[in-house]
């Protein structure tokens, strides 16, 4: 018996993983919208698309069971069809028609015009920059590039999104021009690798001159760089993030491991002195920026020495912002020919070693900024406080200010500024300065 669907020929996006996921899906809803499609972000709809994520295996399970959860509505007539695309498909398709047979198409991560099409949309090729934003109005993410080109061992993300491809500075300023006409005052700059920009389409490194003409984005306020990698970073962004106050002092470089013989073995392409020296390159050329990092315990071959030495340089380093992550054994990557030889339960427990140092040099470097006065951006309302993040805080990752909304009424999407009262490992306390 079938039961009624709420409204028919309703398209339903779900988005899982991570931030270019999030703005493929949003590239993916602008273009059904052109097309006079009915489109809601993980709403109710009778026609459902998965952006699937197929990075590591926690990852993976979740994007299985999201299929499986939709397949089984569609079996039981809440929903009519159900589409996957993104990493997932991309790099299990064969398995997954198998196993998942009830799925209506599978498509891969270069396939949008087909999956358009399977939706009875046409790809519209003049649509640069348009796009249906999820996030909260105040900021956006900017995919600058796609695809990846450096040999790390552990990561299947060049598997699944192919060689890296900048997309050139002019459409991605019209894309930035677009968003502030909407209201966007941050961008969250995101590829696989910012370093190698420009690097296919220009011949050189060309970050800092996209940083140039994106600071010129009228009602632009803040332009965050994420997912920097350290071997050939071009020193003149840093030149850049001194002189334009638009260009936050922030910057997410992920780090991996520190130890020589993990480095090697990780194709990383660098050592732990040529590490040191830049991260302290960084503080010499931009003494207020924050670094986030993130690094990967439990890589095989990692004995006790190695991680010793990981933990006394995360110690010494004081990074501001850091996440750690157990090592995924992935197949079809260069890693998955060496034995996964460190237990579970070890790489759980060593990533959790490294977040507790992490955890207490968050807070004495919060405990250094009460007194201090902040421009904050508020993000949302929780319960009964305003939720906002300075300009050294990307949302979701990082530290957050909380300003209490019983004394204050703040708008969100709105700046000001805000002395630090109290401070937490990981929360600031904030009041309004009038």
């Amino acid at each position: 018996m079938r039961t009624k669907t709420l409204k028919k020929n309703k398209i339903n996006v779900v988005t899982l993983g991570c931030s270019k996921n999030v703005y493929d899906s949003e590239v993916l809803m602008g273009q059904l919208k052109a097309n006079g499609k009915d489109v809601a972000h993980e709403e109710d709809g009778n026609i459902v698309v998965i952006n699937t994520c197929g990075f590591i295996n926690n990852a993976k399970e979740e994007s299985v069971n999201t299929i499986l959860e939709y397949v089984k509505k569609k079996d039981e007539g809440e929903v009519d069809k159900v589409f996957v695309t993104g990493c997932l498909s991309e790099r299990y398709k064969p398995d997954l028609v198998k196993e998942i047979p009830n799925v209506d198409e599978y498509f891969g991560t270069t396939e949008l015009p087909g999956l358009l099409k399977a939706l009875g949309a046409d790809y519209k090729h003049e649509l640069i920059g348009e796009r249906l934003t999820t996030t909260p109005k105040n900021y956006a993410y900017l995919k600058i590039a796609e695809g990846c080109d450096r040999p790390c061992s552990f990561c299947a993300i060049p598997i699944m999104r192919g060689k890296h491809r900048s997309t050139p500075i002019e459409e991605i300023v019209i894309e930035a021009e677009k968003l502030a006409a909407n209201g966007v005052k941050e961008l969250i700059l995101i590829a696989q690798d910012l370093t190698y920009y420009g690097l296919d389409l220009y011949k050189k490194r060309n970050l800092a001159e996209l940083l140039e003409a994106l600071v010129k984005v009228e009602g632009v306020e803040w332009i965050r760089l994420h997912y920097a990698f350290p071997t050939g970073f071009p020193l003149d962004v840093l030149d850049v993030m001194k002189r334009e106050p638009k260009v936050c002092n922030y910057l997410d470089i992920p780090l991996q491991h520190i130890s020589d013989d993990i480095l090697k073995s990780m194709r990383r392409g660098t050592t732990k002195e040529k590490t040191t020296k830049l991260i302290s390159q960084f503080r010499e050329a931009v003494p207020e920026m924050t670094i986030r990092t993130t690094l990967i315990v439990g890589y095989p071959g990692e004995t006790e020495a190695h991680f010793q030495e990981l933990k006394q340089w995360v110690t010494d380093m004081r990074f501001e912002r850091l996440g750690c992550f157990t090592y995924s054994h992935e197949e079809n990557t260069h890693a998955y020919n060496l034995e996964d030889d460190v237990p579970e339960d070890v790489k759980v427990e060593r990533a959790n070693q490294i977040m507790e140092i992490q955890s207490q040099i968050s807070w004495e470097l919060n405990q250094n900024k009460i007194g201090q006065e902040f421009k904050v951006v508020v993000d949302r309302k929780e319960g009964n406080y305003f939720v906002g993040r300075t300009e050294f805080d990307s949302p979701d990752v990082d530290n957050e200010v909380l300003i209490d909304a019983t004394k204050t009424y703040l708008k969100t999407g709105e700046y000001t500024t805000v002395k630090i009262i109290e401070a937490e490992d990981f929360d600031l306390y904030g009041e309004v300065v009038n």
